[in-house]
């Protein structure tokens, strides 16, 4: 299995569950992880067709993103990570998501999840 990495995605959307944080955009940083079939094919041809298209994933991702008011985070990377499995060539894949000054004195507050085809 090989891997494609998207990392350090920074999106601004409405995300949290106090009245403060439904009133204006915050910042969320995206780290995704695709396992995918051997890229052996695409290496071959060097043909996006025979590839996993990450430009286009990452492009479904800002278009759900950006708009969302998700609560929560897990409910944000709960809906990635099942628009990335979307993509059959994706056979599992891991969405963490930061929420830089989530809590008073930590950098970021971060929610991860894994999915696989096989195991939902």
């Amino acid at each position: 299995m090989d891997r494609i990495y998207i990392r350090d995605l920074a999106l601004r959307c409405i995300i949290g569950i106090f009245p403060h944080e439904r009133e204006k955009m915050q910042d969320v940083i995206i780290n995704i992880t695709l396992d995918c079939e051997s890229h052996r094919v695409a290496a071959q041809s060097d043909d996006i067709a025979d590839a996993v298209d990450y430009k286009a994933i990452t492009k479904e991702i800002i278009d759900l993103v950006e708009p969302s008011s998700f609560r929560l985070l897990e409910s944000m990377a709960e809906a990635i990570v099942s628009l990335t499995l979307d993509h059959p060539r994706v056979l599992r894949s891991t969405v963490c998501i930061d929420k830089p000054g989530a809590l008073r004195f930590a950098r970021s507050v971060a929610v991860e999840v894994t999915r696989s085809r096989d195991s939902g």
